[in-house]
C-alpha cells in the first residue's frame, strides 16, 4: 500500500479511525475477503460520520483513484448478501 485514505481535518479522532477502519475493509474485500456483517457495520459508521451522498462519492472517487478500489461496488455486493456470507470482490 503506497497511498494515503481521504481524510478530512474537520474529524475526531475516533472518527479517523473509523474511517481509515472502513477503508481498510474496503481493501480486505478486495484481497482476501471480509463478512458481509463486518462490511456494513463499518459502512453504517462510516456513513454517521459522512451523512452526505455527495460527500461520500467525493471521498470514494479519491480513494478509487489512489487504491484502485472501488467502495461503492463493495457495499452494493454487500448489500445483495445475507449478514453471514463472505464478500470477496475481483
Amino acid at each position: 500500500m503506497n497511498y494515503s485514505y481521504p481524510l478530512d481535518d474537520s474529524w475526531s479522532t475516533g472518527e479517523i479511525v473509523d474511517v481509515v477502519n472502513y477503508y481498510s475493509i474496503i481493501e480486505r474485500a478486495y484481497e482476501k475477503g471480509i463478512k458481509q456483517q463486518d462490511l456494513m457495520l463499518a459502512y453504517n459508521r462510516f456513513k454517521q460520520i459522512v451523512p452526505s451522498k455527495s460527500e461520500e462519492k467525493q471521498l470514494d472517487r479519491e480513494f478509487e483513484k489512489q487504491s484502485g478500489y472501488v467502495p461503492y461496488r463493495v457495499i452494493k455486493h454487500a448489500r445483495e448478501k445475507n449478514s453471514g456470507d463472505i464478500i470477496k470482490m475481483k
